[in-house]
């Protein structure tokens, strides 16, 4: 009786597995378009993130139920393909689960807020970018004292550069600096040392818009930046981090270092 059932379970196991790593597949497939669905306004924000979610619970779920399954195919001394179809669909359950798991940990560990500039007492002003956010949940005005408040206690080291570099090449490596990072350039003024630009995220392509200045000082040259997402409350870090990227080119190009950098 105890062999009979042995034969049993043995026999039910591969396909049992197969069918978790499909499922595991299609949770995998459904993380990934997220992004692309929203994207390409396929899906509203809302209901991309609602896909995001839904994927990452299932592939938890999926993960969860690999184990025990995981577990018999060894006790029942099964085939190689039940062991390997359940490892491969623990693993991807619990990648997909993973990823947003991750992404929210983040976001929890920054502040809220989605305007982020080295200068918070007199930040670069928007332009010719302006036009291009009119219908942009979120506002082209800097967000204002309470914003400025959480970035100073999150980003401490995000602060104006300082360069012994002449404005008009600071100009230019920061139009080079630009191109390098993939943001689309709206204008140049190089008289007002002005630079806007429009980065995109890749995988669910949010538009964050950049405007840098560069202004003359006694030693060299000074550079502001400031990047602003479109929507969202949250930007997950994304803009501290672009602007922490942009400073690492710069100095790098211009063979100097930022002494605010550091602290």
């Amino acid at each position: 009786m105890f062999k009979a059932r042995l034969s049993t379970i043995r026999k039910r196991l591969p396909p049992i597995a197969a069918l978790l790593l499909l499922a595991s597949l299609i949770a995998g497939i459904a993380l990934i378009s997220a992004g692309p669905s929203y994207r390409f306004e396929l899906l509203e924000l809302s209901a991309a993130f609602s896909l995001l979610r839904y994927a990452a619970w299932a592939g938890l779920l999926i993960a969860l139920l690999g184990l025990p399954v995981l577990g018999l195919a060894f006790y029942v001394g099964e085939t190689r393909r039940a062991i390997v179809l359940a490892g491969l669909a623990i693993i991807l359950g619990t990648t997909t689960a993973a990823i947003p798991f991750n992404w929210q940990q983040k976001a929890d560990s920054v502040p809220p807020i989605h305007d982020i500039t080295t200068d918070t007492t007199n930040p670069p002003a928007f332009q010719d970018i302006a036009p291009l956010r009119e219908d942009a949940p979120n506002p082209v005005e800097y967000s204002g004292e309470e914003t400025a408040e959480q970035q100073r206690e999150a980003y401490p080291d995000i602060d104006t550069l300082q360069f012994t570099t002449a404005p008009e090449m600071v100009m230019d490596t920061a139009v080079t600096v630009s191109q390098e990072m993939g943001w689309e350039l709206v204008s140049v003024d190089a008289g007002e040392g002005r630079i806007e630009a429009t980065a995109t995220t890749r995988w669910f392509g949010f538009k964050d818009d950049v405007v840098i200045r560069i202004r003359d000082t006694t030693d060299g040259s000074e550079l502001d930046i400031r990047s602003k997402s479109r929507v969202g409350r949250s930007d997950v870090g994304t803009n501290a981090e672009r602007i922490r990227q942009f400073r690492s080119r710069m100095e790098a190009r211009l063979g100097e270092s930022d002494d605010n950098s550091g602290d």
